[in-house]
């Protein structure tokens, strides 16, 4: 059931974009000095070793990036740093999280991430406000006439937004031509399964939690938007490629080698674990931004084991 992107247009008379996300991305954590600031300097060390490790797409300023408590003028230098570690790879693109709850900022953040040089755009859904379906639709369109050119990637979490994107609103999104793809991070398999089965061609379903990643992909959907990515890319890609070949045997073996880390990477609210075991892998601190918090030491001895089972 995965479809090939093909070319679209996002109105008259603008270029046409490929919007590809298929396979592995990985929605890169932030890392941060000891003082609370970026670490720009980790930061390209961790897009090197994810990019290294078979992802296709570099997530920047996504939830596992922390872009809720980042400054605006936070935002350029990361996607800027992306993007010059991408270059340094075959194949490899940069998307940016541009979600915000108010449309016009979302707008100006989607039109920096392209006049940047971003290949795509995620977005959550309004958050906060509880628009109504039509509301969704319209704040998409709003996005997609201040960036021309632009792929965009719905992106519905329930879980942090406290309003489900349903399957019927979706398909009144994927008429609008920038919107080639979703991240479902719903964990609701009854609805991934009518998504998949309604999923028009030319646009793309991908899993949003690294746990439901061989499910997705065996109800049709082409790839996943990983946080375990972050400390083991190459397994993850692995498992991404082997449920896309259809090998479920191997993707299996991975998925329940995987599923420890998991477990481990989301005992406390994401990125919080994944912080703290980025800093026993070496990249940056494990500080996260106020109002998340370190984590505790139990999670710490979670994680140090999960990861030596890995070993």
């Amino acid at each position: 059931m995965t479809h090939s992107p093909s070319s679209i247009k996002t109105g008259p008379g603008t270029d046409s974009i490929d919007g590809d996300f298929a396979g592995l991305a990985v929605a890169l954590a932030t890392p941060f000095t000891a003082s609370g600031d970026v670490d720009l300097a980790a930061f390209r060390q961790l897009c090197r070793h994810v990019a290294g490790g078979g992802t296709r797409t570099l997530v920047v300023l996504g939830s596992t990036g922390e872009a809720a408590t980042l400054l605006a003028s936070e935002r350029a230098p990361l996607i800027r740093a992306a993007l010059e570690v991408a270059t340094e790879f075959v194949g490899v693109q940069v998307v940016a999280g541009t979600g915000h709850n108010a449309t016009r900022q979302a707008a100006e953040w989607t039109r920096e991430a392209r006049d940047l040089g971003a290949h795509g755009a995620l977005v959550v859904t309004p958050y906060y406000n509880k628009p109504m379906p039509h509301g969704v639709v319209a704040h998409f369109e709003a996005l997609a006439e201040a960036a021309p050119g632009l792929p965009l990637i719905a992106y519905n979490v329930p879980g942090r937004t406290g309003s489900n994107l349903s399957p019927a609103t979706l398909q009144e999104l994927w008429k609008i031509p920038a919107v080639v793809a979703l991240k479902e991070s719903s964990g609701n398999l009854a609805q991934i399964g009518e998504i998949a089965r309604a999923l028009p061609r030319g646009k793309q379903l991908l899993a949003g939690d690294d746990n439901a990643a061989l499910a997705t992909i065996a109800l049709g959907g082409c790839g996943l938007v990983s946080v375990i990515g972050n400390l083991r890319p190459r397994e993850t890609a692995a498992l991404v490629s082997a449920a896309r070949r259809g090998a479920l045997d191997e993707a299996r073996a991975m998925h329940q080698r995987l599923l420890p880390l998991m477990d481990a990477l989301f005992v406390e609210s994401n990125p919080i674990p994944l912080k703290a075991a980025l800093e026993l892998a070496g990249f940056g601190t494990a500080a996260v931004r106020l109002p998340l918090t370190a984590a505790q030491e139990r999670t710490r001895k979670c994680l140090a084991d999960a990861l030596e089972e890995l070993r």
